[in-house]
């Protein structure tokens, strides 16, 4: 876990020694209390912010043409089978995956040897509509899951289908059974109901370069730290990493908190805070800083075909890089430990489906922005049970959902003519309610009732007959009667999260 200390001393780093011993096998037990010795991988995520980031503000200088060539042979593409336009008019969904795969000098004490790895590290990154702020949510490896089929390019060009698996760890979304990133991509659909947009993949040479490249990383321990797993020793108080003792850093879980994973993932959240704030700085104005930045990103880089060229990344940075660093917010998804099997963790759904409703409704987790922004509206006068009309059809909720609708309607809440008008002729990924405009006090009962946010309230042109009901569609995001389909403007109680721009953050 982590606090803020009162102004800690500067201290310099010492240097942190090659970690030794190798990753487990591929779905071996890594406990949470007990965790075995692999390697981190939050560190993935600095490669978006400081991959894109540092090559948007290459761009900005006169010479990113004559480099364009160069930079787009460091970047390597998978086609996943989704192909979406670098830039969108609405919410971007980024899928960062960081891998336990084993590549490079240096690497070979640490990390899966001769393979693409596993999905180590994955952060699901929303960034709101309007550019105004972020959201890394971070989804633990050793989270069990269902992973669904998934469609794999060959190399001769065909399509091989890896069948899914039920109650598995999240880490094997990818390289176990010849499943890519686009696995992981349908699996992090699946579990969060977020639709993605592109993704980037990297491995552990990304924290060294990046920090190297960088001139080093400032972190904060609010007490000295000596893990002999990672090799990383740190006396209390600010230090400057980079290299192999930035690598230590991120992957150091047995020193601090409560040595799990969950731990270390709060631990890289300080990590990665520090290296945007320091792209962000006005330290970056040289064009050869900047390069050296994006030669690091770029190489470090594996992403889907949207994005797959230095266009068309500098086209998808240009557009991310209008957020406020003080409006990207950390998170991790709430889990708890499995009962029948410590060595892994199962999901909190009281407190994670409220907020994975608020990133697929588009809502921010940044302290005090969640606010409604468009001043006070008159309020509608709302109808008494009785008089609330309604047909409700299932256009996409589970089986049998119009009928409890319909019968919670009636019994719980007294709206006798609610009336169940059995399937909708097609499949919806929201809920929708259409109302005419005399029927905006049946529709301001409803809704309040059933947790509907202002995107689901649809008045039609005309008023309605005294005896045509309201029309009531059941979407994908309804679970069940008296359960909000509105998601919360605050983040959950609970919920672990960290300011990007917090600079008083320290390991403890």
């Amino acid at each position: 876990m982590t606090t803020n200390p009162p102004n800690p001393p500067r201290a310099a780093g010492r240097r942190a020694g090659r970690p030794a011993g190798t990753a487990a096998a591929a779905g071996a037990a890594a406990s949470r209390r007990k965790p075995k010795p692999k390697k981190s991988g939050k560190r993935k995520f600095l490669y978006w912010t400081a991959g894109v980031v540092g090559f948007v503000l290459v761009a900005g200088c006169g010479t990113a043409f004559v480099i364009y060539q160069q930079l787009d042979g460091n970047i390597k593409k998978v086609d996943v089978g989704e192909e979406n336009s670098a830039v969108t008019d609405g919410p971007v969904n980024l899928l960062i995956i960081g891998t336990d795969a084993r590549t490079g000098k240096g690497d070979t004490g640490y990390g899966d040897s001769g393979s693409l790895g596993h999905a180590d590290t994955t952060i699901l990154m929303h960034v709101s509509k309007d550019r105004t702020n972020a959201t890394a949510l971070s989804i633990p490896r050793d989270l069990i899951t269902d992973i669904p089929d998934c469609p794999t390019k060959q190399p001769d060009g065909s399509t091989k289908v890896i069948p899914g698996q039920q109650h598995v760890r999240f880490n094997t979304s990818l390289g176990q059974e010849g499943r890519d990133p686009g696995c992981t991509w349908r699996t992090v659909e699946k579990l969060t109901g977020v639709k993605i947009n592109h993704f980037m993949m990297a491995d552990f040479n990304a924290v060294k370069d990046l920090s190297d490249a960088v001139d080093g990383v400032e972190v904060c321990a609010a007490k000295d730290i000596n893990d002999p797993k990672s090799h990383l020793k740190l006396t209390a108080g600010r230090h400057v990493v980079k290299g192999e003792q930035a690598l230590a850093f991120v992957r150091t879980r047995h020193a601090v908190g409560t040595g799990s994973d969950l731990s270390r993932i709060q631990l890289q959240q300080q990590f990665i805070g520090s290296l945007i704030r320091k792209l962000k700085s006005s330290a970056f104005g040289s064009p050869s800083k900047l390069l050296d930045v994006a030669q690091a990103a770029t190489k470090a880089l594996t992403v889907d075909t949207g994005i797959g060229t230095a266009s068309k990344l500098l086209d998808f940075g240009n557009d991310l890089k209008k957020v406020d660093l003080n409006k990207i917010t950390f998170a991790t998804v709430p889990v708890l430990d499995n009962p029948r099997d410590k060595a892994t963790v199962v999901l909190d759904t009281a407190k994670a489906d409220p907020l994975f409703k608020m990133v697929q409704q588009d809502h921010t987790l940044a302290k005090g922005a969640g606010k409604d922004k468009g001043g006070k509206s008159t309020p509608v006068k709302k109808a008494p049970p009785e008089l609330v009309r309604v047909d409700v059809t299932n256009g996409g909720g589970p089986f049998g959902a119009a009928q409890e609708t319909v019968d919670w309607l009636q019994n719980t809440k007294g709206a006798r003519l609610s009336t169940n008008a059995g399937n909708a002729p097609e499949k919806l990924s929201a809920t929708r309610l259409e109302y005419a405009p005399n029927q905006a006090d049946q529709a301001a009962t409803l809704a309040e009732w059933m947790g509907l946010p202002k995107s689901a309230l649809k008045k039609t042109g005309a008023d309605a007959g005294p005896r045509v009901p309201m029309k009531l569609v059941l979407g994908k995001d309804f679970t069940a009667p008296g359960s909000p389909i509105e998601a919360p403007t605050e983040t959950p109680e609970g919920v672990q999260h960290v300011n990007a721009d917090d600079k008083n953050i320290c390991a403890k």
